[in-house]
């Protein structure tokens, strides 16, 4: 290992465990990355504008194969290389919360299929895997070894007495913080984040932390490009705060990032922060020295907000905000996941009732609002619990099928005109509306958005002309495609965000390095929109990406929910 890489390894453990602890524990870590070297596959590294992610659960598609196989062979027929990274949402054993209470992290659940899916898959795609480390499964053999006293899980978990004041930790659910367990020696209260079933693990023993490190290695050797930090915003835990950002988090999150530099530099991290804009850019860290990728999280919502008034200035606003971080940092772009669209990134964006109208109006188009408890008991919107296709169409005022997915698909292309990175959920891909019966029969607002399509019938949808999934599709391949074929839209070529009318989100993208200038105007209205050009683009002449036309005149006329991509024509 290099020296400079392991100094700053070293002063990473100081920092978060003291100088007599981090002494112990480097020597320990370079022998753990060590016995790794040459178990790692090689792999792609870096991004370009050919690089679009898709997050899946490994049986979104159940068929007569094990369900990750049939999922690899639908991407392969109708997706190709159009999509690059593939994150499989977490396809371990769980108890609980569709896959985020793990009981073993490193096997893969046999209903969905073996490693050697996954290893095939990662032959197509780079493959994004979960790393749920701030939480375990309380079926999981660090919490049933923590309860029963084996010295092996020794401070694994965190036991408070049941009277402790945790009123100042910040909590996403409206659940108890501290729930009891029976234990060899009496009852445990043990700090859990999310529910009763996702125990936190201690990672101020560390223990914890080499049993992650070994975990996010083997991941690397088992064909991961990406590792997502699930939920890392809590990591480390300090009684008289929110919990939430710490510095001893950040501090963690980059020795994950050198150990990888040092033993798997192609592989990424994506820290998972759904909280307010200013708080998620921190895990970039010092000009992109923590994660490489954060969501774009404000995108979700604002793109909604912005269909549902018919206008982007607030959209507008905010992303000229967005800043460009360095080539090694890059925003995952994204609308829809397998989560609710979160309404912590639009606190100091809208109004609180601006907020009030956008939870309306999930509830009015079937879906609903979780909320999160703040520390003086009030509860406040945390995520809207819809399909995107339905919190951008209204399923109790039907229109025809063309002018939903037309709306739709100028959702789809603002994430894929920005800098960064689009992210797109399968059944955003696959233009997947409400699953109702899906949250009567477990009860959880969440499953409206996680159902599973049998793959035969989605071929046979998919057969159907001019049947929405197949319009759907067809229409996000081809953004795709034009977007991976133009180098402007580079993940790090510049972004400037324009305000040339009211209903369309313009942005003008150049790389400098080609010399390509596009520039992207999204229509979010209703109605026909007429653009200005800027001086500079109507004097160098426009040719449409998204059509055969060659345009030279000084404004640019969209139709209701239209998207223009236009090339500056340099001649």
């Amino acid at each position: 290992m290099e020296r400079d890489l392991l100094q700053r390894i070293g002063g990473r453990l100081e920092f978060v465990y003291g100088p007599a602890v981090a002494a112990s524990l480097l020597p320990r870590i370079e022998a753990l990355i060590g016995r790794f070297e040459g178990r790692i596959p090689a792999g792609a590294a870096g991004w370009s504008q050919k690089d679009a992610m898709l997050i899946t659960y490994g049986d979104s598609l159940p068929g007569a194969n094990a369900p990750l196989r049939e999922l690899h062979g639908f991407l392969r027929r109708h997706v190709g290389g159009h999509l690059s990274f593939v994150h499989l949402l977490p396809f371990y054993p769980y108890t609980s919360d569709d896959g985020f209470s793990v009981v073993d992290y490193r096997e893969v659940r046999p209903e969905l299929g073996r490693w050697e899916d996954i290893e095939a898959f990662s032959e197509d795609y780079r493959l994004v895997f979960d790393a749920v480390i701030n939480h375990v499964s309380a079926a999981s053999r660090y919490v049933k070894g923590f309860l029963e006293g084996d010295p092996a899980y020794e401070d694994f978990c965190i036991s408070l007495p049941p009277g402790t004041d945790t009123s100042s930790v910040l909590r996403t659910r409206a659940l108890p913080l501290l729930h009891e367990f029976p234990a060899r020696d009496g009852v445990r209260w043990l700090w859990t984040t999310f529910s009763r079933d996702q125990v936190d693990l201690n990672f101020s023993n560390p223990e914890v932390l080499l049993e992650m490190l070994d975990l996010l290695l083997f991941y690397a050797a088992r064909g991961a490009s990406m590792v997502r930090l699930d939920a890392i915003a809590y990591l480390w835990k300090r009684l008289g705060t929110s919990c939430a950002h710490l510095p001893e988090t950040h501090e963690i999150i980059k020795l994950f990032r050198d150990v990888y530099d040092a033993a798997a530099p192609h592989v990424l991290l994506l820290t998972e922060t759904n909280v307010p804009h200013r708080e998620n850019v921190s895990y970039f860290g010092n000009a992109g020295d923590e994660a490489q990728m954060i969501y774009n999280f404000s995108l979700a919502p604002l793109i909604v907000w912005s269909l549902h008034r018919e206008d982007a200035g607030v959209l507008t606003e905010w992303a000229r905000g967005i800043e460009w971080i360095s080539p090694r940092a890059a925003y995952l772009n994204i609308t829809a996941t397998h989560d609710g669209i979160g309404m912590r990134p639009t606190e100091g964006i809208l109004s609180e009732e601006e907020r009030r109208e956008l939870v309306q109006l999930a509830r009015d188009r079937g879906g609903a609002m979780t909320s999160k408890r703040n520390a003086d008991g009030s509860e406040t919107p945390y995520e809207l619990n819809l399909s995107y296709f339905d919190a951008i169409n209204d399923p109790g005022r039907p229109s025809p099928v063309e002018w939903e997915v037309r709306k739709f698909l100028v959702s789809q292309a603002i994430p894929m005109a920005m800098m960064g990175i689009p992210g797109i959920y399968i059944h955003s891909l696959l233009g997947s509306r409400n699953d109702l019966e899906g949250v009567r029969r477990t009860g959880r607002a969440r499953s409206i958005n996680r159902h599973a399509l049998p793959v035969a019938d989605l071929e046979a949808e998919l057969r159907s002309p001019g049947n929405r999934r197949r319009l759907v599709l067809d229409g996000i391949l081809r953004l795709l495609r034009i977007r991976s074929e133009h180098s402007a839209f580079h993940p790090d070529a510049r972004q400037e965000i324009l305000s040339l009318h009211p209903a369309v989100f313009a942005i003008r993208r150049s790389n400098s390095g080609t010399g390509e200038t596009v520039l992207a105007l999204h229509n979010v209205s209703s109605v026909e929109a007429r653009v200005p050009l800027p001086a500079g683009d109507a004097r160098t002449g426009l040719q449409y990406l998204l059509g055969r036309e060659t345009f030279r005149d000084a404004a640019v006329s969209l139709s209701p929910y239209q998207v223009r991509w236009l090339r500056c024509d340099p001649k």
